[in-house]
């Protein structure tokens, strides 16, 4: 791990920001889910970065942009994995308002000297093929426009697998955390591979 002087580790944190998809709900947050996995991975390339996980069950992007300054202020980190967007998406919110809080957490994270990773989400087709195509596309559009690495779909390989799904067929099992790092480390590793400056 990662031992030098206060101003040097905080420097090297990296902050995953989501809601219960990256809280581990339903599991071990120490050991389970894929940003302790994240850590365990940095840990054994010896890569000198901290993971602290921010992420509450049942967030919106509306309560993320308000937690995030100070979550900024207090870890100091330098990569920001913005996973929020589901439960918008779930409460069927209007897309403009997600679209509009996520670039500002972008935002917020770039005049934090951060830089934002963007971890793209679907809906399931229940919800209607227009708001659902909508849905999926803002993710896309955002990374476009505000240059952001864009991680396609957080569970990709794994959304159409129902045995990779707790009881309530929403949060993923223990089994499929190593899969959702797989999807976030395509583009996350490249970027954690160089030494914080």
């Amino acid at each position: 791990m990662f031992t030098a002087g206060p101003a040097a580790a905080a420097e090297a944190n990296v902050l995953v920001f989501g809601d219960s998809l990256s809280a581990a709900y339903g599991l071990s947050t120490t050991t389970q889910g894929w940003p302790a996995l994240l850590e365990k991975r940095l840990e054994q390339r010896a890569l000198p970065w901290k993971v602290v996980n921010a992420s509450v069950s049942g967030e919106t992007t509306a309560g993320g942009l308000r937690r995030l300054p100070e979550d900024l202020k207090r870890h100091q980190p330098r990569v920001v994995v913005i996973a929020l967007g589901a439960n918008d998406g779930l409460r069927g919110q209007p897309i403009a308002a997600a679209r509009a809080n996520l670039e500002q957490m972008i935002r917020l994270a770039r005049s934090a000297k951060a830089d934002p990773v963007l971890v793209g989400l679907m809906l399931p087709p229940n919800y209607g093929i227009d708001y659902t195509d909508q849905f999926r596309a803002m993710y896309a559009d955002i990374a476009k426009r505000m240059k952001v690495p864009l991680v396609p779909f957080l569970l990709e390989g794994i959304a159409e697998n129902r045995d990779f799904f707790q009881a309530d067929q929403l949060h993923p099992t223990a089994a499929a955390q190593p899969r959702i790092l797989d999807n976030v480390w395509a583009v996350l590793g490249p970027i954690l591979s160089k030494k914080p400056s």
